[in-house]
């Protein structure tokens, strides 16, 4: 069924700026570069899905980096080269004898998700907090997914640790499952001795019930602490995974600050 804005037009044309006649389309330019890329070069032309994934990855985690804690002209690059992954994919799977799509078949299907999930904005919907919006988008992906059984369906268990455990979290409060999920741990301050090589001056209980942690018994325990610092970080609407990302990056220049110069370590 084709979209429409409230007034009867073409949501295509609501949401398209529209270009004059012979301008530059990069999009348009990436994507034909990418067939010919595709068409003339050997080592892309032996590439699958499959073995673009590791590629895949590489150039997200740069992306990240470059979020976090990198420049404006790294950032524009680092999403080009995510692009880059997302133009080479659709090319490949044009290609494909059973059931090719390309490039437009790909935005196409993006653009009209995104309107359907935004009722409030091309819709007669009205959404004028946050949270409103997520009732609407949560109600549209619903209707999309009604085939789903599983508030688990459509989760990746390829995601990282972190950032899974902090879904699964998510999805686990959507069931009224609390009895068997680590409550968020409180934090206590650590005495004189405690904080001795500990330079955040803070300690995670390992129960749910806020006792002071003990030594770690099994991997099982290190499990259970682990997913009641996720609880911590979802309560307080922090994330988990980019807190350890950060923390590491501390460490990564601690490191090298105490590995010295290049010249120390010749020496």
């Amino acid at each position: 069924m084709a979209l429409s804005t409230p007034d009867g037009g073409s949501i295509r044309d609501d949401v398209t700026a529209p270009r004059s006649p012979g301008a530059p389309d990069p999009l348009r330019e990436a994507a034909d570069v990418m067939r010919a890329v595709r068409d003339r070069c050997v080592w892309t032309q032996q590439i699958d899905h499959r073995a673009l994934v590791p590629y895949l990855v590489e150039e997200s985690a740069e992306l990240i980096d470059a979020v976090e804690d990198g420049s404006r002209e790294e950032l524009r690059e680092e999403l080009g080269d995510l692009l880059w992954q997302v133009l080479f994919h659709s090319e490949i799977a044009s290609r494909d004898e059973d059931d090719p799509f390309d490039i437009d078949d790909v935005a196409r299907g993006l653009t009209d998700k995104m309107v359907r999930r935004h009722p409030h904005v091309f819709g007669d919907a009205v959404a004028t907090t946050p949270e409103e919006v997520l009732v609407h988008w949560n109600a549209a992906k619903a209707a999309e997914k009604h085939q789903r059984r599983s508030v688990l369906d459509g989760v990746s268990e390829r995601m990282p640790s972190l950032a899974l455990a902090q879904k699964l979290l998510s999805k686990a409060s959507q069931v009224g499952l609390s009895r068997t999920v680590p409550a968020p741990l409180s934090l206590r301050p650590q005495s004189g001795d405690e904080t001795a090589g500990n330079t955040q001056g803070l300690v995670p209980p390992l129960s749910s019930h806020g006792e002071v942690p003990g030594r770690l018994a099994s991997e099982a325990e290190l499990g259970d602490a682990l997913l009641g610092l996720v609880a911590t970080a979802r309560a307080n609407g922090w994330d988990a995974e980019r807190a350890l990302r950060e923390r590491l990056r501390g460490l990564e220049r601690d490191i090298r600050a105490a590995e010295g110069t290049p010249e120390d370590l010749e020496g």
